[in-house]
């Protein structure tokens, strides 16, 4: 079981292992820059080591990274494109200096343009981003949406598609968030829903292609596509959902990485998954 939970990086992206550290992290996740800014302080290759060798000192087993929020691959307007491109260029390249093996991003909005338009502008600028990266040592992860709006990738469907899209399967996987899934319709609340879920994602994506989940409790009801995180237990997931995920054998090597409201509370959700394992 590889439990973690997003960190600040406020006074240095290192600090994040630090953080992790102290409340009892396997893993983290961070922004590598400011998420609601398209421009961003460079790093230089000291950062670089100093993050890996906290890690290390920290006992940080696994490190994710968030895209930031403005990015929209899936979008039909050029300019949000052309800055979303080279946005999520420099995103991966700040992942390598970093030392950070996963990129988790969403598949954008496709601004009622269409679902299939949509997809195949977010494989088309994956495999111009993954193609033009230095090195091949980040793999993206789509993380799965609510379905707000025109949202792409609250279906499984449709991550599957731009999985196909984007062809190259060996630099992309999936990151499945349990409040987005109950908002998109998925119930994993009762052992036979839960089970239908996870069967209807490896008929459909594979499970094979599940790096990380995201954890997170439900303020909406099932079905909403809204996305609103409630802590673990209080919302409409309830204890009985993550306490079949913690204990699914096929989560035993997947960070699942908490996000919920409110970081200074986050040791408390670990331990909350942690009292749910039975195995």
């Amino acid at each position: 079981m590889i439990l973690g939970a997003h960190r600040s990086t406020a006074g240095g992206v290192w600090k994040a292992a630090e953080s992790g550290r102290d409340i009892g992290c396997d893993a983290i996740q961070v922004f590598t820059r400011a998420p609601q800014q398209w421009s961003a302080k460079p790093l230089d290759s000291d950062d670089g080591q100093r993050f890996r060798q906290a890690c290390r000192d920290c006992g940080i087993s696994a490190v994710l990274a968030h895209d930031i929020y403005l990015t929209n691959l899936a979008t039909s307007r050029a300019d949000i494109r052309e800055k979303s491109i080279a946005s999520f260029k420099d995103e991966i390249a700040r992942c390598e200096v970093l030392g950070i093996p996963w990129l988790v991003t969403h598949c954008g909005a496709h601004d009622e343009s269409g679902e299939q338009a949509g997809t195949a502008r977010v494989g088309d600028a994956l495999k111009e981003c993954l193609d033009s990266a230095a090195t091949d040592s980040v793999t993206v992860l789509l993380e799965g949406t609510a379905g707000q709006g025109s949202a792409l990738g609250w279906r499984f469907e449709q991550l599957a598609q731009v999985l196909t899209e984007t062809a190259r399967p060996e630099r992309t996987g999936i990151c499945l968030d349990t409040c987005h899934m109950f908002a998109a319709g998925y119930d994993i609340r009762t052992t036979a829903a839960y089970e239908e879920v996870m069967r209807a994602f490896d008929d459909t994506v594979g499970i094979e292609r599940l790096r990380a989940v995201h954890a997170n409790d439900a303020k909406k009801p099932l079905g909403s596509r809204v996305d609103r995180h409630e802590r673990l237990g209080e919302g409409q997931i309830g204890r009985e959902g993550f306490s079949l995920l913690i204990n699914d054998p096929r989560m035993a090597d997947i960070p699942i990485v908490v996000e919920t409201p409110d970081l200074d509370r986050h040791k408390e959700d670990l331990e909350f998954l942690r009292g749910l394992k039975t195995g």
